[in-house]
C-alpha cells in the first residue's frame, strides 16, 4: 500500500513540476542563442519569467534580459564574479558530455543536486566496461549515484536511475516500481524466486556494479515512513525564483508599447553642451504641448506627471538605459510647451537612440527611435546652445556649470595604517588618526587653484601641484568631511568632490556637488549630486526636489539634472533625496538666490532610546509620555515624539575578550554568546561579533544569520592582552552609519593593559557614538580598577553594567538585555540650543513614578 501510494505521489509530483514548467509555444523562430538559454534555464526560470523572454521582440532586449535574469541570481552580487551563473554553467557542460541532453532526467538531477560522490554504471552498452556488461541479459542499463550531505536536502542520498525495457527514456527508480522493473523482460531471472534470491543472483552475475545496486535498493527500501519520497521531492523541485521585484522592475524599463496604446505629439532635440574627459555629455529635450497632458489632481495637489524610459543601442547590444520621472506643478509651466531634460555620458560613436514618454495620467504615450551621432566635444569653448529658442533660454544657466574641458577632482582614500587596529583583522575598517596626507588627482589646464576645506571651513587653497593637504584628524577616529574645489584663475568653481574621512561601511548619504551653496540663478540650474551607500547595496532612486515640489527622479547615475528655477530670483533651496531599495532614505540640500545675510538654522531633533527599570531591575512597561522630564544643558526640552519601541530593528554587537586570562571562561562564554543571538536576531535585526586580546577583531560583520555568527564564534583561543579601551572604540566606530536602536555588549575579565586610549578619551568616543553599552564584568578576581571601568562606561552611554564570577551565569544576564532592549522608549525633543559650536550637551532623563530610573545617553555631540 505504501509502495504505491508513494509511486502515485511521486509521479503526480513530477506531472505537477512538468505542468509548472510549460510554457507556450513560440511565436517565431528565436535565434540559436537565446533558443539555448531557455533550454539550458528551464529548471531555474518560473513561468512569469519565461512569458515575459518570450514576449520581447529585439534580440537586444532578449540579452539584457539574460543578463538581468543571472544578475537577479548573483548570491554575493558585490563581487565580480556571479558564482550561480558559473556553478551552473559547469554542470551543464557536465550534464550534455555525460548524457548529450538535458532532457535526460539524469541531467536534470544533475543540474538540481551537483554531481554525486560516487556514480556507478551498471549493464551499460560499451563492452569496455567489462564484468558491467555481463549484467546486460540480467538487468537493465542502470545507474546508482551517492550524495554526502553536501547537497542541497542537506543529507546522504542515494538515487538509482534504469532505462526500462533498455530503450526508453531513463527513469528513477524507487521501491514503488519494485525490483522486476530494474529486470531484462526475456531474462531467466524474471521467472525465478524474489527478495534475497533476486539480490543474489544480481550480485553473482554482476559482480561489484551489482552489489552497489542490491545495496542502494535496500537502503531506499529501508528508509521510514515517507522520509525517501519526501527527500527526492525537494531534490526534484526546482529552486524558487528570487526574491525582490527584478521581472517587474526589467519590464518597467521597457521601451516598447502595447499594439493599439494611445499617443501623444512631442518634439525631442539633441545638444552636446560638455564633456567628462574622454565622454560626451548628450543632452536632451523632449518638448511636450501643454495641451497633450493630463493634470493629477490628489487632494488638491495638481501636477503633471511624466515617465521617460530610454535605451542607446551600438550596434545590435543595449549600451544603456535609464529612466526618469518628472512632476511639474501646472504653476511652475509658463510656456504652452514643457520641455523635459533628460543627459546620458557616452563615448564619440554611433548609437541608436529609443525613449518613450507616458503621461501617467492620462496613459498615452509618445515614442521614438532615432540615430544618435555623438561628436567629440574639442576645447574649452561651450558648444552651440540647443536651436529650440524656449529650451536654449531655460537651459543657459544649467548649461553655463557644464564644464566643457577636462576639468576634475577626485578626492583619493589614504593609504595607512589603522590607528586603532591593523586593517587585515578588522574586515577592511581602516580607521585613521594622527596626522594624515590627503590627495587630489586633478586634471584640466584651467585649473589655478585647489581649496581644501574641512567639516565646511577652508583649510588650505593650494595654487600649484602637489594638490595635496595634511590634516591632524587627532587620535579618536572622529567622522569629518573633507572637499576639494577647483577653480580658475578667475575665481570660478570648475568641479569639486566630497571624501567622508572615517567613514563606516554603513554609510548612507547623498552630498550636493553643484550648484555651491547661496549663489544666484535666474531662470535654471544645474544639480549635481554624490551618493554613497552602504557596502552590498545600491540606489533604489534620487529625487531632486525645488524648495517642497518634487521635480524630477532619477534612476541611475549621473546624478546631474538641470532645473528650471522659479521666475524673480526667488529665494530657493534645492533638495536631493535619495533612497535605497528597503526604504531607508539620506538626504542633502542647498540654498539659491538667497539675500545677503541670510543664515540656516538647524534643527536639531534629538533621539533618546531609554529604558526604564524599577527597583529590581526589571523592565517598567506602560508609562506615556507625560511620565518623563527632559533637559538639556539643565534646560527642560518638550517631547515631540513618544513611543514605546517594541518592533523596531535593533543592530546590536557583541565584543567578546579572548585574552589569555579568558582561558577557564571561553568555552563556556561561546555558546552564551550564541543563545544571545538566537534570542535578540530577528528577520529585521542585525548583529555583529567583535572579538579582541591586544587588538580588535571584526569576526562578523552585521548580519541577521545565525549561521555566520555561530560560524565567528567558532574556533577561538584565548591568548595575549587585553586592549579594551581600543576595542570599545572600534566596535562603536563600527556602529558609525547606522541608524535607530543601537547597543554594544561588552564581556571582558581584566583590567586593560595595552590600549593606545586611556578611559577618559574612550567615554568621551563613547558619548558622542549615541550607542548604549552593556557590560558585563566576568570573575571572582576582577580588579577594582576593571569594575570601575566597566560601570562608567554603561552608565555614561545608557546601559547597565553586571558582574558574574563564572561564564555558566552569563544565560540570564544576556535574557535580562535582551528584555530590556525589547521594552524601551523612544523620546524625541526638538533642542532649544541654537547656537552653531560642535560642544559636547548633556542630557538627563527622569520618570516621576517613584522607584522607577531611566537609563540613557548622558549627552551627545550636535
Amino acid at each position: 500500500m505504501r509502495q504505491t501510494f508513494a509511486r502515485t505521489l511521486t509521479r503526480l509530483a513530477c506531472a505537477a513540476a512538468l505542468l509548472l514548467l510549460a510554457t507556450p509555444a513560440l511565436a517565431a523562430p528565436l535565434p540559436a542563442r537565446h533558443q539555448q538559454f531557455l533550454e539550458e534555464t528551464e529548471l531555474l526560470m518560473s513561468p512569469a519569467e519565461r512569458t515575459a523572454f518570450l514576449a520581447l521582440r529585439e534580440d537586444y532586449q532578449r540579452d539584457a534580459f539574460i543578463t538581468a535574469f543571472w544578475r537577479a541570481r548573483d548570491p554575493y552580487p558585490d563581487t565580480a564574479r556571479n558564482e550561480l551563473h558559473e556553478s551552473w554553467q559547469a554542470k551543464i557542460d557536465q550534464a550534455r558530455e555525460l548524457f548529450e541532453t538535458l532532457a535526460d532526467v539524469r541531467s536534470r538531477f544533475l543540474l538540481l543536486n551537483g554531481p554525486p560522490a560516487a556514480r556507478i554504471e551498471i549493464s551499460q552498452r560499451d563492452k569496455s566496461h567489462g564484468e558491467g556488461f555481463r549484467c546486460t541479459g540480467i538487468v537493465v542499463p542502470a545507474e546508482v549515484w551517492s550524495y554526502v550531505k553536501d547537497n542541497p536536502t542537506h543529507d546522504e542520498m542515494v538515487v538509482v536511475f534504469y532505462r526500462p525495457g533498455g530503450m526508453m527514456a531513463w527513469r528513477r527508480w524507487d521501491d514503488g516500481d519494485g525490483v522486476e522493473a530494474l529486470l531484462v523482460p526475456v531474462s531467466a531471472m524474471t521467472q525465478t524466486g524474489s527478495g534475497d534470491e533476486i539480490y543474489r543472483l544480481i550480485v553473482d552475475t554482476c559482480g561489484e556494479p551489482g552489489q552497489a545496486l542490491v545495496a542502494a535498493i535496500r537502503w531506499i527500501g529501508a528508509q521510514p515512513g515517507f522520509k525517501y519520497l519526501l527527500q527526492m521531492l525537494a531534490a526534484e523541485t526546482p529552486p524558487p525564483p528570487p526574491k525582490g521585484e527584478w521581472l517587474p522592475t526589467f519590464g518597467a524599463y521597457s521601451t516598447d508599447l502595447q499594439p493599439g496604446a494611445p499617443t501623444f505629439g512631442a518634439e525631442l532635440s539633441l545638444a552636446f553642451p560638455g564633456r567628462r574627459q574622454s565622454r560626451t555629455l548628450v543632452q536632451g529635450t523632449i518638448l511636450v504641448p501643454v495641451g497633450e497632458l493630463a493634470v493629477a489632481d490628489v487632494a488638491g495637489a495638481r501636477s503633471y506627471d511624466l515617465l521617460l524610459t530610454g535605451e542607446v543601442l551600438r550596434g545590435d547590444e543595449l549600451f544603456d538605459r535609464f529612466r526618469y520621472e518628472f512632476h511639474l506643478p501646472p504653476a511652475t509651466v509658463g510656456s504652452e510647451q514643457v520641455p523635459l531634460v533628460f543627459e546620458r555620458l557616452l563615448r564619440p560613436g554611433d548609437y541608436r537612440l529609443v525613449l518613450k514618454l507616458e503621461d501617467v495620467g492620462g496613459k498615452r504615450f509618445f515614442r521614438t527611435d532615432r540615430p544618435l551621432a555623438v561628436p567629440k566635444v574639442e576645447g574649452t569653448v561651450p558648444p552651440p546652445p540647443p536651436s529650440d529658442p524656449l529650451t536654449a533660454r531655460l537651459l543657459a544657466e544649467a548649461n553655463a556649470l557644464i564644464a566643457t574641458g577636462d576639468a576634475t577632482v577626485r578626492l583619493l582614500p589614504p593609504v595607512g595604517r589603522s590607528a586603532l587596529a591593523d586593517e587585515a583583522v578588522t574586515g577592511g575598517q581602516t580607521v585613521l588618526g594622527g596626522k594624515v596626507r590627503f590627495d587630489a588627482l586633478v586634471t584640466g589646464d584651467q585649473v589655478a587653484s585647489v581649496v581644501f576645506a574641512l567639516g565646511g571651513e577652508p583649510v588650505l587653497t593650494k595654487r600649484a601641484p602637489p594638490w595635496s593637504v595634511e590634516l591632524d584628524l587627532g587620535h579618536l577616529p572622529r567622522s569629518q568631511r573633507l572637499r576639494a574645489t577647483a577653480f580658475d584663475a578667475a575665481g570660478r568653481a570648475l568641479a569639486s568632490d566630497e571624501l567622508m574621512i572615517n567613514a563606516s561601511a554603513h554609510r548612507f548619504a547623498v552630498t550636493i556637488l553643484d550648484p555651491p551653496p547661496k549663489q544666484h540663478f535666474a531662470a535654471s540650474v544645474r544639480v549635481a549630486a554624490k551618493v554613497e551607500v552602504p557596502e552590498g547595496q545600491q540606489v533604489e532612486r534620487l529625487e531632486l526636489y525645488r524648495n517642497e515640489t518634487l521635480v524630477a527622479t532619477l534612476h541611475q547615475p549621473p546624478w546631474e539634472q538641470p532645473i528650471l528655477l522659479p521666475a524673480g530670483e526667488q529665494l530657493t533651496y534645492l533638495r536631493a533625496l535619495a533612497y535605497l531599495p528597503d526604504g531607508a532614505s539620506t538626504e542633502d540640500h542647498v540654498f539659491v538666490n538667497a539675500p545677503p545675510g541670510l543664515e540656516e538654522v538647524a534643527v536639531q531633533l534629538v533621539e533618546l532610546y531609554t529604558s526604564v527599570t524599577d527597583r529590581n531591575g526589571r523592565p517598567a512597561e506602560g508609562l506615556d509620555a507625560k511620565s518623563f522630564a527632559v533637559k538639556e544643558d539643565g534646560a527642560p526640552q518638550q517631547l515631540v515624539r513618544f513611543e514605546q519601541v517594541r518592533d523596531l530593528p535593533i543592530s546590536v554587537g557583541v565584543l567578546l575578550d579572548t585574552s589569555a586570562s579568558m582561558e577557564p571562561n571561553i568555552e563556556e562564554a561561546q555558546p552564551a554568546a550564541l543563545e544571545f543571538f538566537t534570542d535578540i536576531v530577528t528577520p529585521k535585526d542585525r548583529a555583529a561579533l567583535v572579538t579582541f586580546n591586544d587588538r580588535p577583531r571584526l569576526r562578523v560583520k552585521f548580519t541577521n544569520e545565525l549561521l555566520a555568527l555561530g560560524g565567528g564564534l567558532a574556533g577561538l583561543k584565548a591568548e595575549r592582552g587585553t586592549a579594551l579601551y581600543d576595542s570599545v572604540v572600534f566596535a562603536l566606530y563600527y556602529f558609525n552609519g547606522l541608524k535607530g536602536q543601537r547597543a554594544l555588549i561588552v564581556l571582558s575579565d581584566g583590567k586593560d593593559e595595552s590600549s593606545k586610549l586611556d578611559l577618559e578619551e574612550t567615554l568621551e568616543f563613547a558619548r558622542g557614538a549615541g550607542v548604549a553599552i552593556y557590560t558585563i564584568g566576568l570573575g571572582k578576581e576582577l580588579e577594582r580598577d576593571a569594575r570601575k571601568a566597566l560601570e562608567k562606561l554603561a552608565e555614561e552611554t545608557g546601559g547597565r553594567s553586571f558582574f558574574v564570577d563564572e561564564a555558566k551565569q552569563l544565560s540570564p544576564i544576556y535574557q535580562s538585555i535582551q528584555e530590556e532592549l525589547r521594552s524601551q522608549y523612544l523620546l524625541v525633543y526638538q533642542s532649544t540650543n541654537a547656537k552653531p559650536d560642535k560642544k559636547f550637551r548633556s542630557v538627563e532623563v527622569k520618570v516621576k513614578e517613584l522607584g522607577l530610573e531611566a537609563h540613557t545617553v548622558r549627552g551627545y555631540y550636535p
